[in-house]
C-alpha cells in the first residue's frame, strides 16, 4: 500500500507543478503587465485631464507642431534632443532591429525563437515586451558579434529608415542628443559615426566578461524622462522631437521648443515619399555594408523567409548542380528555375562565337564585381569556356566552380605572369575591383590587367536580390553561391561593351593607370554607378576588421 501511494504521489506531482507554472506565467506576464498598462494609462489621463471645476471631462492633449514646420535657420549653437523610433526613424517597431541582431549576430535558431515569440509579444506591456526581446536576442551573445552588426549591418537599414524632416532638424543643430528605449549598443555606433550625435542615452545591458546575459541594468524609457533634468538642470534644451505617444509628450514638454512627427507619417511609414531621405542626402555615402538579409525583417517578412527556406535550400542545390551541365541545357534549366539573366551585346563581334585572335592570345574581359558568380554568368552568356582570376576564394567554391579559377598571390610580378600564361591559353575574366560591392559604386580598378594585353572588352555587370545577399565580408564565403541561389528570383544583368580602341590601351601610348581609370568611368556611366578610389582593403577593414584574406589558403 505504501509503495502504491508513493507511485500515485509521483504521478500527481507533475500536473500540480505544471498548473503552478502556468499560474505563475499568467500572473507574471499578463496580470502584472495589464496592471502596469492600466496604471500608465491612468497616469497619462490624469496628467492631461482638466481640473475638477471644468465641465469637460475629456482629454486635452497638448498640440505640438509637426517637425516638418521647424525652422532650420540659425540653430548651429542650439541643443536638440530627439527620440529614436517613431521620430528619428520612420518605423516605431523595435522587432526588425532585434531580428537583425538575432539572425546576423546570433544564428538562424535564435532568429527562429524570436519569431516564435512575436505573437505573444502583442499581449505584453511595452516595457515587458522590450525585456523579452532583449533576453532572447542577447542572452549568451558575444559582444564582438553585436558590434559587427552595429558597424556593418545596421547603417543600411537605419539610413533607409530615417525620417527626412527629423534628420534635417537634427543635422542643423549644434549639440545633438538622442534617447532610445532600445539597448544603447544597438544604436550608438550608427548615431555617432553617421549622424555625429554627441550623446546617446538608452537601455544598458548586463554583461559577464564579453558575453551579454540578456538582462537590463536600467530601462531607457525610464531614463529618458529623468535624464533631461539630471543633465541640463534648470536649463532646458532648445528643441525636442518626439512621436505623438504619451511618454514622448512628457519628454519633449521639458524643452523650449517641441515638435512631433505627424501621425500620418508614422502610419504611412516607408510609403510616404515626402519623409524618405534620398540617397544623395545621406550624411555619409552608403558604399559598404554586410549581412545576409536583403530586406527589413518585420514579423511578416521574417515569417515568409522561414516558410521559403525548406524550398530555397534544395532549389539552390539544384541551381548549382545545373552548372555542371552543357551550357545550353544549364541556361534552360537555370532560367526555368527562376534565375533571371539579361544579356546585351553592344557589338555583335562579342556574341557567342570563338574569340581567338590572330596572335593566338585570348580576350581579356574586364568586369564589375557583384558576386563570385560573375565569371560563371559571363561564361554562360558567351557560351564558351573562360578562366577567372581571384584574390580570395574558398576551397569549396573553387571545387564546385564550373569554370577554371586561378588564385592570385598579391605579388604583382607573380600575378602578372600567371594571368599572362592563362591569357595565352584562352579567354580570361578579371574583376579589377578585387572585391564585391553591393551598392551603386565602383571601387578603384587595379591597373595590372592593362599591362597584359590590348585585347580588352569591358563588361558591365549588375545583380538584384530580394531576400539574401550572395556576398559577405565577415561570414562564411563558401555559402555565398548558395545564399544567392536561395533567392526566389535572383537576377543578373550583363552588358558586353565594344572592345577597347587601340588608342586607349597601353599599346596606344596610355599608361596602365589611365586605361584602368578610363574603363572604370566607362562602366560606371553604363550602370549609373559612382566611381570611387576605395579599395578592397578599405572594405574589409571597415566591415570585418581584417584585410580580406581567406584563412587556410
Amino acid at each position: 500500500m505504501t509503495c502504491e501511494k508513493s507511485v500515485q504521489d509521483k504521478n500527481m506531482m507533475f500536473p500540480i507543478m505544471l498548473l503552478k507554472l502556468i499560474e505563475w506565467v499568467v500572473f507574471k506576464l499578463f496580470a502584472i503587465s495589464c496592471y502596469k498598462a492600466a496604471m500608465k494609462v491612468k497616469n497619462y489621463y490624469a496628467f492631461y485631464l482638466k481640473s475638477p471645476s471644468s465641465k469637460s471631462s475629456y482629454l486635452q492633449v497638448p498640440s505640438y507642431p509637426s517637425v516638418s514646420k521647424c525652422d532650420l535657420q540659425n540653430r548651429e549653437s542650439q541643443t536638440i534632443v530627439c527620440d529614436m523610433h517613431g521620430s528619428l526613424l520612420r518605423s516605431n517597431s523595435f522587432f526588425p532591429f532585434f531580428m537583425l541582431i538575432a539572425f546576423e549576430g546570433g544564428s538562424i535558431f535564435r532568429a527562429f525563437l524570436l519569431l516564435l515569440a512575436s505573437p505573444f509579444l502583442l499581449f505584453l506591456h511595452f516595457e515587458l515586451k522590450l525585456r523579452v526581446m532583449t533576453f532572447i536576442t542577447f542572452c549568451g551573445l558575444n559582444k564582438k558579434y553585436v558590434e559587427m552588426v552595429g558597424r556593418a549591418v545596421f547603417p543600411k537599414f537605419y539610413l533607409e529608415n530615417l525620417n527626412r524632416h527629423a534628420y534635417e532638424v537634427l543635422a542643423s543643430s549644434g549639440v545633438k542628443m538622442v534617447f532610445t528605449s532600445m539597448p544603447r549598443v544597438m544604436v550608438e555606433g550608427f548615431l555617432k559615426e553617421y549622424l555625429s550625435v554627441d550623446d546617446v542615452i538608452g537601455t544598458e545591458l548586463q554583461m559577464v566578461g564579453n558575453y551579454f546575459t540578456g538582462f537590463m541594468t536600467n530601462s531607457g524609457m525610464l531614463v529618458k524622462h529623468k535624464a533631461l533634468k539630471e543633465i541640463f538642470g534648470e536649463k532646458k534644451p532648445d528643441v525636442g522631437i518626439g512621436s505623438s505617444c504619451s511618454h514622448d509628450h512628457l519628454f519633449i514638454s521639458q524643452c523650449k521648443e517641441a515638435y512631433v512627427v505627424d501621425k500620418e507619417d508614422i502610419k504611412s511609414g516607408s510609403k510616404s515619399s515626402s519623409i524618405i531621405l534620398p540617397r544623395e542626402k545621406y550624411p555619409k555615402p552608403l558604399i559598404f555594408h554586410d549581412g545576409r538579409l536583403a530586406f527589413l525583417p518585420t514579423p511578416l517578412a521574417t515569417l515568409a523567409m522561414f516558410m521559403w527556406l525548406p524550398l530555397a535550400i534544395p532549389l539552390a542545390v539544384f541551381r548549382i548542380a545545373v552548372g555542371a551541365l552543357p551550357v545550353k541545357i544549364a541556361l534552360l534549366l537555370g532560367c526555368s528555375s527562376g534565375i533571371d539573366v539579361k544579356v546585351k551585346f553592344v557589338n555583335n563581334q562579342n556574341s557567342p562565337k570563338s574569340s581567338k585572335i590572330k596572335n593566338g592570345s585570348g580576350v581579356l574581359y574586364v568586369c564589375t564585381h557583384r558576386t563570385l558568380l560573375d565569371p560563371v554568368m559571363l561564361s554562360a552568356s558567351l557560351q564558351r569556356p573562360l578562366s577567372a582570376v581571384t584574390y580570395s576564394l574558398s576551397k569549396v567554391t573553387e571545387i564546385i566552380a564550373p569554370i577554371k579559377t586561378v588564385r592570385l598571390t598579391r605579388n604583382r610580378q607573380t600575378d602578372g605572369e600567371k594571368m599572362a600564361k592563362f591569357l595565352s591559353e584562352g579567354d580570361l575574366v578579371v574583376c579589377p575591383e578585387g572585391t564585391t560591392c553591393r551598392e551603386p559604386y565602383l571601387l578603384r580598378f587595379s591597373s595590372l590587367f592593362a599591362e597584359l594585353t590590348d585585347e580588352i572588352v569591358p563588361v558591365a555587370i549588375n545583380t538584384h536580390v530580394t531576400m539574401f545577399y550572395g556576398t559577405t565580408a565577415s561570414g562564411m564565403k563558401c555559402l555565398d553561391a548558395i545564399f544567392f541561389f536561395m533567392n526566389p528570383k535572383p537576377s543578373y544583368y550583363i552588358q558586353i561593351l565594344e572592345k577597347l580602341p587601340r588608342e586607349m590601351t597601353c599599346g596606344g601610348g596610355k599608361s596602365s593607370h589611365e586605361v584602368a581609370n578610363y574603363i572604370q568611368r566607362q562602366l560606371g556611366d553604363v550602370l549609373g554607378f559612382e566611381c570611387t578610389n576605395l579599395t578592397r582593403k578599405d572594405k574589409y577593414l571597415m566591415l570585418a576588421g581584417n584585410d580580406g584574406l581567406v584563412k587556410g589558403r
